[in-house]
């Protein structure tokens, strides 16, 4: 086995630990990618050779510093390959790592039984139509004439299910994860219903992800959006930015978008997080100029507002909107259009 995926099972109110969790993946392997919302792929081949132990074995050194570091426990699934190793994620239990076998023979058996939508990237209308032609199974998946899938599916979809679940994994680790990402958490001290809250605790939110991405001279290219309820369920939605950006008020702007689009009616909820994802430079980045004076504005008091932030502390100036909630004096200034 040489690839593990992780699940970190986070409790309520703590994703913002999610980078301090991926960089345990780092300390054995520089071969991460996080996968959204609390999961990461990690290619032990060269952590094998180095700490001279398999990769299961090391995932049980990876589980015990998460508990230790983190107090948070972890589910683990290895495979040869990513996607198998993503299939026997959905077997794990805590403590106990799920492996798929690594002789064709071994991967065709575990795969055989397991239902089509447990492959990554198969979603529920590929797999209804597939369940309507009684291909509702892996293992009759992979004896189903090549034919026969890709006119149900198309060429190429039907060519690479046909190989993921003959055991055929082709998918690569690709690094992205721990630097690649910023989150932050805004909790409510009871259950809230008031939308205006809501709103305020997005605002305080991408705020801060906007300051801490200028301090680092960094841009987010994804932001992600994770509502937690009063009864522990939640609730993840991630857009990709027009552009890549570290101005508070376009972060604001797509947090609103994404908050309004889950069509909330009177729902509890006990936490907030954003998190910004597909960091780089951001000297990389892209602005597309406009006529609007207000635009303008805003950018260059962004620029003095994060200086006296830095001299002064972080609530030295904020949205006045946030001001009511803190009861401390805040500057307020025009948001862009």
């Amino acid at each position: 086995m040489t690839i593990l995926c992780v699940r970190f099972q986070l409790p309520p109110m703590y994703e913002a630990a999610l980078p301090g969790l991926l960089g345990l993946l780092e300390d054995f392997t520089p071969v991460v990618e996080a996968l959204s919302p609390d999961g990461a792929l990690a290619d032990l081949r060269g952590a094998e050779r180095y700490f001279g132990r398999s990769a299961v074995e090391l995932a049980s050194v990876i589980r015990v510093r998460a508990l230790a570091r983190h107090g948070v426990d972890c589910v683990i699934g290895a495979g040869p390959g990513p996607t198998l190793a993503r299939v026997a994620l959905r077997d794990a239990r805590p403590g106990v790592t799920c492996v798929v076998p690594e002789d064709p023979d071994g991967i065709a058996e575990f795969l055989a039984e397991r239902p089509v939508s447990a492959l990554p990237g198969v979603g529920a209308a590929t797999a209804r139509t597939l369940g309507e032609y009684g291909l509702d199974t892996l293992g009759l998946v992979a004896a189903a004439p090549l034919s026969t899938l890709q006119r149900l599916i198309g060429a190429k979809a039907g060519r690479e299910l046909r190989e993921k679940a003959s055991g055929v994994d082709r998918d690569r680790v690709v690094p992205n994860a721990v630097s690649r990402s910023l989150a932050t958490e805004r909790a409510f001290g009871i259950d809230e219903l008031d939308p205006g809250r809501h709103r305020r605790a997005l605002l305080s939110a991408a705020e801060e992800i906007g300051a801490r991405l200028r301090a680092v001279e960094k841009i987010c290219r994804t932001l992600t959006l994770t509502v937690r309820y009063a009864d522990r369920s939640s609730t993840t939605r991630s857009r990709t930015l027009k552009e890549p950006t570290a101005h508070s008020a376009a972060l604001t702007k797509v947090a609103y978008g994404m908050y309004e689009a889950l069509g909330l009616q009177r729902a509890r909820v006990r936490a907030l997080t954003l998190r910004a994802e597909g960091l780089a430079p951001a000297d990389q980045a892209s602005h597309q100029l406009t006529f609007d004076p207000v635009d303008e504005k805003v950018r260059r008091i962004e620029e003095v507002a994060d200086r006296a932030r830095a001299k002064f502390g972080p609530r030295a100036v904020m949205p006045g909107a946030l001001g009511r909630d803190c009861g401390s004096t805040a500057v307020s200034w025009p948001r862009a259009a």
